[in-house]
């Protein structure tokens, strides 16, 4: 004989780890849009929507694949891409006349100076009133590809071979990865016109 009580069985969604219902109850209780920034290996997605009794309904959204229309050559995942990704959804917010939302990161975790950070700061530069601690944020070097920009000289120098087996994409295409920062700067003046 069982002497234990009955189990419940909770949300499919929150057996699977996809939603958090106490943190999702959190951030509609404020009654705000939110900015919700999903996280892929290879891109990034940030969307901004409003709850609705019949389910949430998306205003404004962007890809990163939004970003090689405008002239991005480097990773889609980067850094840089996801600082241009909220540049891109914070001047489509405003073209909604959207200037208030929170942050909702969903099941990510929370890594400072990370790429959902990154998007983050993209989006509070074009001006859009976002609830956050600037700590969080990634620095301007690493944000505009600096980083990525200074590694790949160093490592060009010091091991060729490595250098090879590590930006061999962008070498078969012809993209030198040390001028990252000069394209960021380029499709940011895109997304600002």
């Amino acid at each position: 004989m069982r002497k234990s009580k009955a189990r419940t069985v909770e949300f499919r969604r929150k057996r699977k780890k996809k939603t958090d219902y106490h943190l999702r109850i959190k951030l509609l209780s404020s009654k705000k849009p939110r900015l919700v920034v999903r996280k892929k290996l290879n891109n990034l997605t940030a969307q901004i929507i409003i709850y609705e009794p019949k389910g949430d309904k998306v205003l404004v959204s962007a890809h990163t694949g939004e970003l090689k229309k405008l002239g991005w050559k480097y990773h889609k995942g980067n850094i840089p891409s996801a600082y241009l990704l909220g540049f891109l959804i914070g001047k489509k917010a405003a073209e909604k006349k959207i200037k208030e939302v929170i942050l909702d990161i969903g099941q990510h975790t929370s890594i400072k100076e990370g790429a959902v950070y990154a998007v983050l700061k993209g989006a509070v530069d074009t001006g859009l009133n976002i609830p956050h601690n600037k700590k969080i944020f990634p620095s301007e070097e690493k944000a505009k590809g600096g980083a990525i920009s200074r590694y790949a000289g160093e490592l060009s120098k010091k091991d060729q071979e490595k250098y090879k087996k590590q930006f061999s994409s962008y070498i078969k295409q012809g993209i030198n990865p040390q001028d990252i920062t000069k394209n960021f700067e380029e499709v940011k003046k895109k997304i600002r016109c």
